[in-house]
């Protein structure tokens, strides 16, 4: 009986001792299942291929193929120059299931400070693990590793479609290549979609409309609507805060219980707009036209409007009983003939506001600015106890 070494193509690590019996079909049969895998032919030290059983000694050392060529083993036995110095010889990586060739020096000379040339600089000072094929294991995703190895060996950063960035560059990171990363932080930066601030139109905010559920809360927070003609469209309830309402046109609008806090809504036209229990605290409405607007809840609900800038707007007609006006500035305000019975305007500032023809009663003026205010054709007196300025 003899018995011969077996190891997988390519490799002289974990090889097997078997006895030689029978037929070479018989062999190939013992190999497959000692190998684990499907063994088509065998070949001796120098790449010779055995075809007849008849032609192996005793104490052989053979390699077992599925089919490949022929490839010669690493072994100790190379030149000293092959194992330390020029770095030419060829390694199989098996990344995630994928196998990759390259050279020891793409992995070694590009980037010398990476995992990849310090896990391949120095045979086995890494004890890198192989599979049964001598390829050497890596367990990472072999699709983001791949431009890695395609880097290394041109210096050009090529993905292909559908291969995202970010895992490249997580890949990167991982291996240590500090020039690829930056090439890849450039790329991610170059294909983000540039930020859209153009102002949300008519037609896209009525579509938004349409698909929303009339009991859901609509949230249009910070959002841009500058310039927009809004008008006629029922806005109850939604939450414009902090939004940009800047040369709106909200004419004839109903903003019923809408939230306009710190919005801005400068030089718009909201004339005839139900504002009804509208919150527009420190809102922005300078130069905004507000005629014949609706204040007035009849359920008693008041609109807030503490704090506000209301420079200049036109407001002449407009019913504001019990509005909340509080230290608010009207200065040079147009408020003709406006109901504001109950109002809160203490501490609001008034100067230069024209008031002719509103009706004031009960309205608290405590603190406010009345310099050069028009008070001409008032419908109720103006009592001394209402204003100490």
């Amino acid at each position: 009986m003899r018995r011969v070494t077996l190891f997988v193509n390519g490799s002289a690590r974990n090889g097997k001792v078997v006895a030689v019996y029978g037929t070479l079909s018989d062999l190939l049969s013992v190999a497959s299942n000692k190998l684990g895998i499907k063994a088509t032919s065998v070949y001796n030290g120098k790449g010779g291929l055995i075809d007849d059983i008849a032609l192996i000694r005793d104490d052989d050392v053979l390699f077992v193929c599925e089919g490949e060529p022929f490839i010669d083993p690493q072994t100790d036995g190379r030149a000293p120059e092959e194992l330390t110095g020029s770095h030419t010889d060829w390694l199989t990586l098996n990344v995630g299931g994928r196998y990759f060739t390259t050279t020891r020096s793409t992995l070694v000379n590009k980037e010398p400070d990476s995992m990849l040339a310090h896990m391949f600089k120095d045979k086995d000072a890494w004890g890198n693990k192989q599979d049964p094929r001598g390829a050497f294991l890596i367990d990472r995703s072999p699709e983001y590793f791949e431009p890695i190895l395609n880097y290394l060996r041109h210096g050009q950063l090529i993905v292909n479609d559908g291969i995202n960035l970010l895992g490249v560059l997580e890949e990167a990171r991982f291996f240590g290549i500090d020039s690829l990363i930056e090439h890849l932080e450039v790329a991610i930066k170059n294909s983000q979609p540039a930020e859209d601030h153009s102002p949300i139109s008519r037609k896209e905010f009525v579509r938004f409309l349409l698909a929303t559920p009339t009991k859901s809360e609509l949230r249009c927070q910070g959002l841009n609507f500058s310039g927009a003609d809004l008008s006629r469209l029922d806005l109850r309830y939604i939450n414009f805060k902090m939004a940009n309402l800047s040369r709106c046109n909200l004419a004839h609008a109903n903003l019923c219980c809408a939230n306009l806090e710190r919005a801005d809504l400068s030089g718009s036209v909201l004339d005839c707009a139900n504002l009804q229990g509208v919150k527009m605290l420190c809102s922005n409405a300078e130069g905004a036209s507000l005629k014949g607007c609706n204040f007035e809840d009849p359920s008693g609900l008041k609109a807030n409007l503490e704090g506000a800038n209301l420079k200049g707007v036109d407001m002449e007609g407009s019913q504001m009983t019990g509005i909340n006006l509080r230290v608010a500035t009207l200065k040079n305000a147009k408020l003709k003939n406006c109901n504001l019975r109950g109002a809160t305007l203490a501490g609001t500032d008034l100067e230069n506001c024209d008031l002719s023809g509103c009706d004031l009663q009960e309205a608290n003026l405590r603190g406010s600015n009345v310099k050069g205010a028009i008070f001409e054709e008032m419908l109720t007196p103006l009592h001394m106890s209402q204003s100490v300025r």
